[in-house]
């Protein structure tokens, strides 16, 4: 149903919108600071060579649509891997699997937090005659799209598995972590490309084709994805007789897909030439080193240290809403498909969200509307919650009524407001604090530590409901339910496991109770951060 929250700021820019009942987690964002700095220093630097390089004047937009189109068209298929890999969780929850699997899938979401660490060594080293951001972008695609074709032959045996095992969670997950970490690498690679590839009067709209593309992307792997996929969906909208399979399937989808990176690929590697001059590799190999000293040097600070573990807590209070909802309600039957396309009608409010808050967090406080949005979001926890209790009991022989999925989606719709209100805030505080003397470098470090604040608390929630659900075999005496050995063992003697305490509830009052505990305790102190003097945040190097 949704882009995952950290898909929201990949690259500490404001574009991923989050579509939070997380089945991840939109992500999906962290812009190279280096890269941000080097764009700035493309624009006030009159001597710089790589300025002279990039055309003054390209006869307005028109005379750049190509690069323009180039440009979006690399960024939709940079969408569609995240796509794909945010529908697998609800693939795999359709097969039941357990939500221990589902913790141990989601680390695939965790390269886009993390691209930071290796960011400055595509910036770096590269060849110099193939050209600076091909040297990555061109292989990088070419794995894509040979991965997409090894998974076309494999992924349904993958995901079916065995009948004692089920899907094969571990090969699953390796093959999709290389996955969105080559994805990542192209992100890195084209965020790079697009500063050079432009003119300087045209270069504003590389965040537009990012947006665009990326959303545009995510969506085709996804939403539409799953809805072509789904037998249900094809037969009630699609098509005159029914059939047993949709009418694209996932081995067909990634067959296309990885023939499309390849073709593509193999254009741009002999059509598309980089006309920026390089200085020496070696000066920016130096430049790797010092970028990471100085991100040391930036989370040394007691200021930035202290921001960063609140920003690293501050989300343990969503983790079961976000990261547990959504597959909650396709194991209650609910349709994935349609879980998904509920997301199309948010796109509106998506975009006026950012627009109407931004008014309120231009001023010195922005984490005051962070603040007072807190609690709102944790109470739609427990909104959610409730959500899941009612959905069984309003469930009809052809499915859920209308008013079902308006519930959904104005609960979503709500949601929306509150997480969208601390989004904004807390990206403003970052603009806000950041020394604008290495201000991408510190951008893209605060938005690491706040994409990783919201990832290790949706793992760790999906991996606690398991241990922290009860269930009874029913049917079969002395047999019992506490693994999947041994529900399998009371099914075998013709019993059944009854869920009598389902963990998703406890871990989503445990959850609650820790978000108020958080907002009242070390809310206050985020607070308190906007009162220290702007020397607090400013990096002191020694050169």
């Amino acid at each position: 149903m949704d882009i995952p929250e950290n898909f929201l700021h990949k690259n500490g820019r404001h574009r991923k919108h989050p579509v939070s009942l997380d089945m991840k987690t939109s992500n999906c964002n962290n812009v190279q600071g280096f890269e941000e700095q080097e764009k700035i220093n493309l624009l006030q630097d009159p001597d710089n060579e790589i300025l002279h390089s990039v055309p003054r004047s390209c006869k307005g937009l028109k005379g750049e649509l190509g690069n323009i189109s180039l440009l979006l068209f690399l960024y939709v298929l940079q969408g569609i891997p995240l796509g794909l890999a945010g529908s697998i969780p609800l693939i795999l929850q359709s097969k039941n699997v357990s939500y221990t699997d589902q913790a141990f899938f989601s680390f695939v979401f965790w390269p886009f937090s993390l691209k930071l660490l290796w960011a400055p060594l595509v910036d770096a080293i590269y060849f110099k005659k193939f050209g600076r951001r091909k040297s990555w972008l061109v292989p990088t695609q070419y794995l894509l799209g040979l991965f997409m074709l090894y998974l076309s032959i494999k992924v349904d045996s993958l995901l079916e598995g065995n009948e004692q095992k089920g899907p094969d969670i571990v090969v699953l997950t390796a093959v999709f972590f290389i996955f969105e970490f080559l994805a990542a690498t192209q992100d890195i690679a084209v965020d790079g490309w697009a500063l050079t590839m432009l003119s300087r009067e045209n270069v504003g709209y590389a965040s537009t084709c990012n947006s665009v593309g990326q959303t545009a992307g995510y969506f085709l792997g996804n939403v539409l994805f799953l809805a072509l996929e789904s037998a249900d969906f094809c037969n009630k909208y699609l098509r005159f007789e029914p059939k047993a399979k949709g009418i694209v399937t996932l081995s067909d989808f990634l067959f296309f897909w990885g023939i499309v990176f390849l073709i593509t690929t193999t254009l741009v590697a002999l059509v598309k030439k980089e006309t920026c001059k390089l200085s020496k590799s070696k000066e920016e190999t130096q430049g790797v080193m010092e970028t990471y000293k100085l991100l040391f040097s930036i989370v040394k600070m007691p200021t930035v240290l202290t921001f960063c573990l609140l920003l690293l807590t501050a989300k343990i209070g969503f983790s079961a809403a976000d990261a547990v909802t959504g597959l909650k309600l396709v194991e209650e039957g609910v349709p994935k498909e349609q879980l998904a396309l509920l997301a199309v009608p948010m796109v509106p409010l998506q975009i006026l969200l950012p627009l109407i808050i931004s008014k309120y967090t231009a001023g010195p406080r922005p984490l005051d509307i962070f603040y007072k949005a807190f609690p709102f979001r944790l109470l739609m926890g427990l909104e959610f919650a409730l959500l899941v209790w009612w959905t069984p009991n309003v469930k009809q022989d052809g499915g859920f009524p209308a008013y079902y999925y308006l519930v959904v989606l104005l609960s979503y719709a709500i949601h929306q407001v509150a997480v969208y209100s601390m989004y904004v805030a807390i990206m403003a505080f970052h603009a806000k604090v950041s020394d604008p003397v290495i201000g991408g470098t510190y951008m893209t470090l605060l938005n690491t530590v706040t994409n990783l604040g919201g990832n290790w608390p949706s793992t760790l929630a999906l991996w606690l409901v398991d241990p922290l659900t009860v269930k009874e075999c029913i049917g079969a005496e002395g047999q019992s339910c506490g693994s999947s050995e041994e529900i399998a063992l009371c099914t075998k003697l013709g019993g059944s496991c009854l869920t009598t305490l389902d963990g998703y509830y406890v871990e989503s009052g445990i959850c609650i109770i820790i978000g108020f505990v958080w907002w009242f305790w070390l809310g206050k102190k985020m607070r308190h951060l906007q009162e220290e003097k702007q020397s607090a945040w400013q990096c002191r190097i020694t050169k």
